[in-house]
């Protein structure tokens, strides 16, 4: 499925669809499509250096010999785990916010099929990593998490969508992101397990917080009233 969605470009082709992605993701950041896109098309080096890792980590090296994917047919059994379970507090992620895991767009524009489905993984783990570090889907909540993507995986489209969220932010909401979540979201970035080399349907059943611990994640603090 990955391989038959994927177009070869040119490097100005490539170029044209960077740029078009950008603007566009800057004048909608909803536009969940143009950031896939700009994605694949200025990430190629920082994917290429996450499948080396992910090659040298013995669970990294199951996910790209298994290759699971996000996909209710494969990860729809999380809603029957028991409730302390991270399985299930990624159920109520998604349940609570009517969000499906089938919804992710396709890769295209990545030039091997290896490089295509990591890029896929880092599309599909995207809630997973909302659930572990305790974020919102708000803007605030998702240039966070972007600011802990772009140290997990050094993406330009991480760094990018931060800039363009955080312009968008009014007076408050731009102090309250630069004074409490940018500096947490540092230094939880940088002090957590390499995310990419995480099998976690495996850890479905893992109790939340013992998962936390084991992947040194420190989920993001109460917003100051």
């Amino acid at each position: 499925m990955i391989e038959r969605a994927r177009i070869k470009l040119s490097p100005w082709q490539q170029a044209a669809v960077a740029v078009g992605s950008a603007v566009g993701a800057l004048l909608d950041p909803r536009r969940a499509d143009l950031i896939a896109a700009l994605g694949e098309t200025t990430g190629k080096p920082a994917f290429e250096r996450v499948l080396e890792r992910m090659r040298r980590s013995p669970e990294g090296r199951a996910v790209l010999l298994e290759r699971p994917r996000v996909i209710s047919a494969k990860v729809g059994h999380a809603w029957d785990l028991p409730e302390n379970t991270f399985g299930a507090a990624y159920a109520r992620f998604m349940g609570s916010r009517n969000f499906s895991p089938d919804d992710r767009p396709p890769v295209r524009f990545m030039d091997t099929d290896e490089l295509a489905y990591v890029a896929m993984r880092a599309r599909e783990v995207h809630d997973f990593w909302h659930t572990l570090f305790g974020l919102p889907t708000n803007l605030t909540g998702e240039s966070a998490l972007k600011v802990i993507e772009f140290e997990q995986m050094h993406l330009p489209m991480c760094l990018l969508s931060v800039v363009g969220g955080t312009s968008r932010f009014n007076a408050k909401q731009r102090k309250l992101f630069f004074q409490h979540y940018f500096p947490w979201a540092v230094k939880a970035g940088f002090q957590c397990t390499d995310l990419m080399c995480v099998y976690y349907e495996q850890h479905f059943h893992e109790d939340l917080e013992d998962a936390r611990r084991k992947w040194g994640i420190i989920p993001a603090p109460t917003a100051p009233k």
